[in-house]
């Protein structure tokens, strides 16, 4: 085998290399886990600008989502169509009754527990159902977000994934708590 040869043999294995890391890497991220960056403030305290966390894109498919998980989605098209995804907070779930007023989140009657939350929303919302296939969101810094409170309810098929690893900064580096 001339040199000419092999030296053709060892750019088309790299070549190999190259095409089966470029199909692995957008697999896995086109439907398994996706990066994501914080642009903004509307869930401090939570998520600090610019943090960087992991979005769970295949196994929140396969799981309920629940109240307080963090989710990453497509806003609404007349009220962003940038198409860059959005990060909020699940508040309300498919058929439940939420209220906002005196600085409380009202859930089926029940006011709800919000360690996570900045500080307390200084709006009021009259009560809505929240329709079936649909969530409420808000972002945890309440007062600096633009979220269901202002724009009504997310549908379920604007939800790319759950966040549920903080990477960027290495030292918050965890899990994203509920």
């Amino acid at each position: 085998m001339s040199t000419k040869e092999s030296l053709g043999r060892t750019i088309l294995g790299y070549l190999e290399i190259v095409v089966f890391a470029f199909i692995l890497s957008w697999g896995l991220r086109s439907v398994v886990v996706e990066a994501s960056v914080i642009p903004t403030p509307s869930m401090l305290p939570t998520i600090q600008l610019q943090d960087r966390v992991i979005v769970d894109k295949l196994l929140f498919k396969l799981s309920e989502i629940e109240r307080g998980d963090i989710i990453v989605f497509h806003p609404l098209r007349e009220v962003d169509d940038s198409g860059v995804p959005w990060i909020k907070r699940i508040i309300g779930l498919p058929g439940e009754k939420v209220e906002i007023k005196g600085g409380k989140v009202i859930i089926n009657g029940i006011e709800l527990d919000e360690p996570y939350e900045l500080e307390k929303p200084d709006y009021s919302i009259k009560q809505i159902i929240v329709p079936e296939n649909s969530y409420f969101v808000l972002g945890d810094n309440r007062n600096n977000s633009n979220d269901s409170h202002r724009w009504g309810a997310l549908p379920a098929e604007n939800i790319i994934g759950k966040a549920s690893l903080r990477y960027w900064p290495l030292d918050r580096f965890g899990y994203l708590a509920k």
